[in-house]
């Protein structure tokens, strides 16, 4: 269990990261439409594609550990769902 902590801890540290580089990423954004050399529009193409790239590598990193994604959590909860109906109707037909 002691590889669970490590990975968590990494995990952690890798959105940590993550999240600083989102930030960094927008002071220089905003630095370079401040002085002229982007406009608004270039930037938020910019960094749409520069936040977009990095929700892929992160959903490729939690794919190569196995770990559900937000998106495969909501199509468990929606076949849930579904089997919950189907067992609530079969036991109504009893």
């Amino acid at each position: 269990m002691k590889w669970q902590i490590y990975l968590k801890k990494g995990l952690a540290v890798g959105l940590g990261l993550a999240q600083t580089g989102v930030e960094q990423a927008e002071k220089v954004i905003h630095q370079l439409v401040e002085k002229g050399d982007m406009t608004k529009a270039e930037a938020k193409e910019f960094f749409d594609k520069y936040y977009e790239k990095g929700e892929d590598t992160q959903n490729k990193t939690l794919n190569k550990l196995n770990i559900a994604t937000k998106e495969d959590v909501k199509k468990i909860e929606a076949r849930l769902a579904v089997l919950e109906q189907r067992l609530n109707d079969f036991s109504r037909e009893e």
